[in-house]
C-alpha cells in the first residue's frame, strides 16, 4: 500500500493519495464499486476521486482542513477493510 501526503502551496489544500493493490484486477474492481457509492457527507471542502488501473486502486482526496481530510481518509479505511475481509471470506472472485 502505498501513501502519499502533501500541501499544495498554491492553492493551500491539502491532498492524500492511498494506491491499494489487490491479487487480481477483478477484485479491484469490485472494491471501486463496493466503495464509490459512498459520497462524502459535507457538500464543501473536501473532494475524493477513485479509479482502478490494472489491479491497483487509487483513491485521491483534495481538502480545506486536516481534521475534514482526516475523517474522510479514516471512514474509507473502515469501509475498505470490510470490503477486503469480505473478499477474503469468499474467496477469489470467479471471472464472468
Amino acid at each position: 500500500m502505498a501513501v502519499c501526503a502533501s500541501e499544495n502551496g498554491s492553492n493551500g489544500k491539502l491532498e492524500f493519495v492511498l494506491k491499494v493493490p489487490f491479487p487480481t484486477e477483478r477484485e479491484a474492481g469490485i472494491a471501486l464499486q463496493s466503495l464509490s457509492p459512498d459520497p462524502e457527507p459535507r457538500k464543501g471542502g473536501i473532494t475524493k476521486n477513485m479509479d482502478v488501473s490494472g489491479q491497483t486502486l487509487s483513491v485521491r482526496w483534495t481538502a480545506d482542513e486536516a481534521r475534514i481530510l482526516r475523517v474522510s481518509v479514516s471512514s474509507f479505511l473502515d469501509h475498505l477493510s470490510l470490503v477486503m475481509e469480505t473478499l477474503d471470506a469468499f474467496g477469489s472472485p470467479v471471472s464472468q
